[in-house]
């Protein structure tokens, strides 16, 4: 009973091997030589054969194929071509990446080089960014006005980042805005006169204010010939500074640094380091009253005169002066274009551009706001402040026309256009730029900011925010770009 039982187990294999084995042997055959057959028959899978680590691939000798037809196109991939082949891909991502890099150095070169270029014209006064023909006039109602204020505004500051504005008034209050909101931040209130002892702040009209370019500090001037020092970022007051002898009438940091230059009434310009809360000199020209102050990047500022109807360039290091004469009224403000240009305007109501190198105006624009009064009585529209986008060529002038006036300078600042007029009722007190040339902010209020001659009773005393609206891009211009 056994015997039948292995002889059956013994014709199993055999027709096994002639019923499958053998078509398997025949194709082999065709593609692979003798030994390589036996190899391959014994191959396991694709998937397996991807998962052979590292170290059996260094112990397993590789065998070689040969390849006879088109089927054996898609033969399976040896661990050594693997490693061939991501050696390539991998050179070859390395070389892209040679090559992004390489631009994007290239790139950054220029760039730098681009912005070097420009540092070097705007130290010399010859970087200037054409823009005016590219603005355009807002609607009244993107117009926004800010009031917190009670009495006129007098002056004003934008943050170098163009997020906040500070207002100062002639109620002695300082107030810091947040730009996108138009909410108040901090209010600093003003105190009584008699309370200097015990007030921390202003008991007197506030006539100047000035911020660091790095926006650490604020200073402020005031009636009673004292200068205050405030941290910008939270209003808390750090240093008084005193030694004028007349009202505080102007103020700037020297911008990068941390140096305030102050003018007086007193017809003198002090300058003091903030960081060590320390007085370090005093200069002496002007024959009146100083009216304005303004200061960029030079160790050196330039100031109004007055009723001695003079600009003056102060060389702080050198201990000098140039003098510079054109208006025929009083000079009561001025303003920085870049270092080597200046806009001023007078109570004769003309706006005039000036080159620290030439004594006289490059060109003068006379009864800038227009004449106002009786028939044979006209007078100009006196200009009470004027602002400057910096190393650009557009500027702004304000009066009591209920106008604020944006000009077009003209090539190497010889000429002044009018671009266009923006509606607000009232004295423009202070006019700034943003930084970024986005929005322009006026300071308005009922009465001028030195004296109360003269009341506007249908003006309100407000800040408005004025944005500098482009023009959209003209198609056949951008073609021609491209």
């Amino acid at each position: 009973m056994s015997s039948p039982f292995f002889m059956k187990k013994k014709e199993n294999p055999k027709f096994a091997k002639k019923g499958k084995n053998t078509a398997v042997l025949k194709r082999k055959a065709d593609g692979d030589s003798g030994g390589k057959s036996k190899l391959r028959a014994k191959k396991p899978n694709s998937k397996h054969n991807e998962e052979i680590s590292s170290d059996s691939e260094t112990e397993s000798p590789v065998v070689p194929r040969k390849r006879h037809s088109k089927e054996e196109i898609d033969y399976e991939e040896t661990p050594q071509e693997k490693k061939l082949r991501l050696a390539k891909l991998y050179l070859e991502q390395l070389k892209e990446e040679e090559e992004d890099k390489a631009e994007e150095d290239s790139f950054e070169t220029d760039l730098i080089a681009g912005r070097l270029q420009e540092d070097v014209f705007e130290q010399k006064g010859k970087l200037q960014r054409l823009i005016a023909k590219d603005l355009m006039p807002p609607d009244a109602s993107e117009i926004r006005v800010l009031r917190g204020h009670k009495l006129p505004i007098t002056c004003l500051v934008i943050s170098s980042d163009d997020k906040f504005i500070f207002s100062a008034a002639k109620d002695c209050s300082i107030i810091k805005w947040d730009v996108e909101t138009g909410k108040k931040l901090h209010i600093i209130p003003g105190g009584r006169k008699g309370t200097e002892d015990r007030h921390v702040g202003h008991t007197a009209h506030i006539l100047c204010m000035a911020i660091s370019s790095d926006g650490k500090y604020l200073a402020t001037g005031d009636v009673n010939k004292l200068i205050m020092i405030w941290e910008a970022e939270t209003c808390k007051h750090l240093y008084k500074f005193t030694g004028h002898k007349g009202p505080v009438s102007g103020l700037s940091f020297r911008k990068g640094t941390h140096d305030l230059y102050s003018a007086s009434h007193d017809r003198s310009i002090k300058v003091w380091n903030v960081d060590e809360n320390a007085y370090v000199e005093t200069l002496f020209g002007h024959q009146d009253a100083i009216t304005g102050l303004d200061s960029l990047s030079r160790e050196c500022c330039v100031t109004a005169g007055g009723r001695d109807r003079s600009v003056r360039v102060w060389k702080i290091a050198e201990e000098s002066q140039l003098v510079f004469h054109g208006h025929e009224g009083s000079i009561d403000c001025i303003q920085l274009i870049n270092e080597e240009h200046m806009i001023t305007g007078a109570d004769d109501g003309s706006v005039s551009l000036w080159s620290v190198n030439k004594k006289k105006p490059l060109c003068t624009v006379k009864q800038a706001h227009g004449r106002h009064g009786d028939a044979g009585l006209e007078q100009p529209h006196w200009v009470a402040s004027v602002a400057a986008l910096q190393n650009s060529d557009t500027v702004a002038s304000g009066s009591h026309n209920s106008q604020v006036q944006l000009w077009k300078c003209g090539q190497n600042y010889r000429g002044l256009q009018p671009l266009f007029s923006v509606p607000v009722s009232g004295f423009i007190n202070s006019l700034k730029f943003s930084s970024s040339g986005q929005f322009l902010v006026a300071g308005v209020g009922q009465e001028h900011r030195l004296g109360r001659w003269w009341r506007l009773r249908e003006a309100k005393n407000g800040i408005y925010v004025i944005p500098l609206k482009r023009k959209p891009p003209n198609p056949e211009e951008a073609k021609m770009t491209e």
